[in-house]
């Protein structure tokens, strides 16, 4: 393989002839041998737009030629369609706070723009990494934006993703409304209420999540780009510092604000760390809904089987004809990978020091993973899963017919003292607590329906329709 010869500070280094990257992006290579995975692409391309951004903010102060600008940028917009993601060799969680990936791109960059221009790679002195593409900017504003812009690409696939399953638990709430059910407290009998109301409640927790989701996207907006390496915007120009931001808006396509305090916008990182907050609650209330259809479809014979989920497979190679939960035991293993990389990211925030955080790689990373194991989750959740569950709707009339719940809505009536001992003859003597009122009490068995629909059925938000205006 024909090889070019590359120097830093720390000597030199053979990097093979045709390779974009150079000698600092592979030092990282070698160094960095941890999750056999790359920068994210999103990531990449939106190092690109800054680089972009940058030059062109160069360019209009008159620090950059017109020359270098245009190759910069066509190196740049390449970068972003897609081309070249073999040159990005750089491991995606690595030492340096980020600078091997900001390197990376600015060596691919600088010996494309090279190449546009008619050079040969690794002739820095037409267009060079750090002094032409990185040109007043720093890795530790550039990473911090980068990351920032990709968290909002990635935001609103997965409140797609939960907005379809919210009206996905609203629609089953609206057919399932008048679908009585046994409402359980700690494994036990409780009193009834509707399937509907149930999905109700799940559609809810889903709606208020995906509203913590969306109070997270306008603090990302908010970037230290233009405060180089501590914030102070050292090496920046001053036309570099108060124009950088329309300028990076435009390319991104979305506003984006510089920080009033560019010092504290750089070394702490709590924006993150709320953003984890919300998807490791999401995950929760995810596994906690799993939770529940695990149990409600148990059996299908010896279980509680109030509801049938949608069969996706064969549930054992021993065991024909079972069939497991498996769509909902998938989201509850996301969810538990989530609340793990929630661990990570809080370490990883906390352990910054003085004027800046070098664990942002590895922030990143699982911010990133959380983000999308979630959106395939909820994917395969909704359409896999909550669009074909059907309730069983006589077997919970009669395991309600059955329970004895019925003296709960009695109560009021007869006294607490005596519906307890009316619940313990119907145990004691396996007869029907509706019987046994009927027998010592003389209610009515229209009576008593009119007294268990208002006590367990009704919705006092709503009474005309439980469900109509769950939204």
């Amino acid at each position: 393989m024909s090889m070019r010869i590359e120097t830093d500070s720390l000597g030199t280094l053979p990097i093979p002839e045709n390779a974009l990257y150079g000698i600092h992006s592979m030092r990282a290579a070698e160094n960095f041998h941890i999750t056999q995975e790359k920068l994210h692409p999103q990531l990449i391309k939106n190092l690109a737009l800054i680089k972009k951004a940058a030059a062109i903010t160069n360019w209009k102060n008159d620090d950059l030629s017109t020359t270098k600008m245009k190759a910069i940028c066509q190196a740049c917009d390449e970068i972003s369609a897609g081309k070249w993601k073999d040159e990005f060799i750089v491991d995606a969680i690595q030492g340096g706070a980020g600078t091997s990936a900001n390197m990376n791109v600015n060596e691919v960059i600088a010996n494309r723009a090279i190449m546009i221009l008619g050079g040969r790679k690794g002739n820095y002195q037409l267009i060079h990494p750090n002094d032409d593409v990185n040109k007043c900017q720093s890795t530790n504003d550039v990473f911090p934006t980068a990351g920032k812009m990709t968290l909002l690409d990635l935001i609103p696939r997965l409140l797609k993703e939960l907005q379809q399953l919210d009206e996905t638990f609203f629609q089953k709430s609206l057919e399932f409304q008048d679908y009585i059910k046994m409402g359980r407290t700690q494994l036990q009998d409780a009193v009834p209420l509707t399937y509907g109301r149930s999905f109700r409640a799940y559609q809810q927790v889903i709606h208020r999540d995906m509203k913590r989701l969306e109070s997270c996207i306008e603090e990302l907006r908010i970037i230290n780009l233009g405060g180089t390496a501590i914030g102070t915007s050292i090496n920046a120009t001053k036309g570099f510092v108060t124009k950088i931001a329309a300028e990076w808006s435009l390319c991104f396509g979305s506003k984006l604000v510089q920080a009033d305090d560019l010092v504290d916008a750089t070394q702490n990182l709590d924006s993150f760390v709320a953003i984890s907050g919300v998807l490791k609650g999401i995950a929760i209330d995810l596994s906690k809904i799993s939770n529940d259809l695990r149990l409600l479809s148990s059996g299908p014979k010896t279980g509680i089987a109030d509801l049938s989920l949608p069969a996706r497979q064969a549930g054992s190679s021993i065991m024909p004809g079972k069939i497991n939960p498996v769509i909902p035991e998938v989201v509850s293993q996301v969810a538990y990978h989530v609340i793990g990389n929630d661990v990570t990211i809080t370490l990883a925030a906390e352990a910054g020091q003085l004027e800046l955080n070098a664990f942002e790689p590895v922030l990143f990373y699982d911010l990133f993973a959380s983000i999308e194991m979630l959106e395939g989750a909820v994917h395969t959740l909704t359409n896999h899963c909550i669009a074909g569950i059907l309730v069983h709707q006589d077997k919970c009339q009669q395991d309600v017919e059955n329970s004895m719940a019925i003296a709960t809505a009695i109560a009021p009536y007869t006294g607490y003292q005596k519906a307890a001992a009316i619940v313990k003859k119907a145990l004691h003597s396996n007869v029907p607590v509706r019987q046994i009122l009927a027998e010592t009490e003389n209610i009515s068995k229209e009576r008593l329906d009119n007294l268990l629909a208002s006590s367990f059925l009704a919705d006092p938000l709503n009474k005309d329709n439980p469900v109509a205006n769950a939204r």
